[in-house]
């Protein structure tokens, strides 16, 4: 059962140093993760909706500053602030937006060659405002030129135009998540184990407070964190020493006649979070996952297959397309039983929306269910227009609307149940929409649009309705309102999405894309070329069918 510190007065204060910090933790992040993934290419601590970078800052926060600063430390509702800036930071300046964005804008053109024919096929219908087309300026993002100025204002344009979509989708998940957080933390008590070290890390002494954290204190603790540490740290010399012997930590077995394989994997971030929780679960995602293989398995033994090509991100093979059915139709299930037990909560939350009833309350949340309401209609009715405006016809908008909420609220609720660091679908919102509506209802244009659209929602290795979740557990640790706290996670997305995406066309023009940046820059813009004879894939990489 997930514990929920009782708030008290040293856990108040939302305050300004606290906004500070976290502000320009939230700075460090948006520099170092892309620095230190895509130069350095080492530990990739932003590669993950458990976002590590966050636990990283605050056990160092912990160790330094707060020991420094002593009877002067951050109290608990301030660290709680701080964290909950720096997890939705981390989801930005990789996989999240920004190591996404800049790639998929310029690549339509960068790799347009005569047998691809992406010249012909799909830069006729591009929605001209939402791309970088200076031809120079994509040659350079991708080469360099260290000898003359960065082209900022190629890119001013069109990144102000997607900034306006991440706002409208950021308000619609904000919003969806916050109307969510009762029913999940205080009604059903979920667990959000990626929520409960850093309230461990964070825990006074039965509500003393001192320099050096309890949980510094503990020895095993410290042996914990020994293992992996020596694990990983061999296996990081290895990269650069290869007289350092690796140490494997994955293998597979094969499995009826070498149709599937059982993966097999040490995981200690795995380990680590799966110690909250219950047992039922803990079977529940290993038996479910070796009934999957099996299936898959049986599949292929006996020929079950499906012709449909849906893209990357999205199931394919012989088998792949039936499996990703089947686990969205399962997410579906998932998110609507949830709002079906969730009914009275959702009815009080219109009642105050639409009728404002004071008998209930909502000052512990960090908007009203007034804004929230209007903020979660709002932000969809700007994205669907968005997406209408880039070329998706205006009655299939709302299939993509719906997709994109049951993905991003389902692997949220996932994610807040069974504590998984890592978790992606197995079918995103453009393959579910081709599949259901088909590509000639969806026309060239459509297809090229739905293809851009796995700018925020195709690779959902990192996704940011998971730190929302959890940032918003954590303010249950917060006593008197909350409501600052909302323009706080607000202020730690535009800084990182702003200064990452500076910061990566600072590397790419300075250093090249192709020559410093790793497989993502290089290769996501052309994940399905070569391609045969009758089809096309547009920067986003989904598929057209021309003549």
């Amino acid at each position: 059962m997930s514990t929920i510190p009782s708030p008290d007065n040293t856990s108040a204060a939302i305050t300004g140093r606290s906004i500070l910090v976290g502000a320009a933790l939230s700075l460090v992040i948006a520099i170092g993760i892309p620095y230190g993934s895509m130069v350095i290419q080492g530990s990739r601590l932003g590669l993950s909706s458990a976002t590590p970078a966050a636990f990283f800052l605050l056990f160092i926060l912990l160790l330094t500053f707060q020991i420094a600063l002593g009877r002067w430390g951050f109290r608990r509702g301030e660290l709680v602030v701080i964290f909950a800036m720096m997890a939705v930071a981390t989801a930005i300046p990789t996989r999240g937006v920004v190591g996404m964005l800049l790639p998929m804008i310029t690549g339509t053109f960068y790799y347009a060659t005569p047998e691809n024919q992406w010249a012909d096929v799909v830069h006729p219908f591009l929605s001209d405002w939402m791309v970088v087309y200076d031809p120079a300026a994509v040659k350079a993002f991708y080469e360099g030129t260290k000898g003359s100025a960065i082209p900022y204002d190629v890119w001013l344009k069109p990144l102000g135009r997607w900034f306006v979509f991440y706002a409208a989708f950021y308000a619609t998940i904000i919003a969806a998540i916050s109307i969510l957080r009762r029913q999940w933390v205080d009604n059903e008590r979920l667990v959000f184990p990626l929520a409960q070290v850093p309230l461990a890390m964070i825990q006074d002494d039965n509500g003393e407070q001192k320099s050096l954290k309890p949980f510094f204190r503990n020895p095993i603790m410290w042996c914990g964190l020994l293992l992996p540490f020596l694990f990983n740290s061999t296996n990081a010399l290895h990269h650069y020493f290869n007289f350092v012997p690796s140490l494997a930590l994955q293998t597979s077995v094969e499995l009826f006649s070498r149709t599937a394989s059982l993966n097999i994997r040490i995981n200690f971030l795995m380990f680590g979070f799966a110690y909250f929780i219950n047992s039922n679960i803990a079977f529940s995602l290993w038996f479910f996952y070796l009934l999957h293989v099996i299936q898959e398995s049986i599949f292929r033994y006996i020929g079950i297959f499906s012709p449909e090509e849906l893209g990357p991100w999205t199931g394919s093979g012989p088998v792949g397309a039936i499996m990703g059915h089947q686990m969205m139709g399962a997410l579906i299930v998932l998110v609507f039983y949830g709002l079906w037990t969730a009914r009275p909560h959702l009815k009080n939350v219109l009642r105050k929306a639409l009728w404002s009833d004071d008998r209930i309350d909502d000052s512990q949340e960090i908007l009203s269910y007034r804004a929230a309401f209007w903020l979660f209609v709002g932000g969809a009715s700007a994205m669907g227009f968005w997406l209408w405006k880039s070329g998706i016809p205006a009655w299939i908008v709302p299939f993509f609307l719906f997709s994109s909420l049951v993905i991003f609220i389902g692997l949220a609720r996932v994610i807040a149940e069974a504590g998984m660091p890592t978790v992606t679908p197995e079918m995103v919102p453009a393959g579910f929409v081709v599949s259901g509506v088909g590509v000639p209802a969806l026309g060239a244009q459509g297809m090229v649009a739905t293809g851009y659209s796995l700018v925020w929602a195709g690779d959902l290795l990192v996704f940011m309705t998971a730190p929302l979740a959890n940032s918003l557990r954590l303010g249950s640790a917060i006593s008197g309102t909350r409501r600052r706290l909302f323009w706080a996670i607000v202020a730690a997305m535009l800084i990182s999405l702003v200064v990452s995406c500076w910061f990566m066309l600072y590397l790419a023009y300075r250093v090249s894309t192709s020559r410093a940046l790793p497989d993502t820059p290089r290769t996501l813009p052309r994940k399905n070329s070569p391609i045969p004879r009758g089809q096309a894939s547009s920067g986003g990489c989904g598929r057209v069918l021309v003549p």
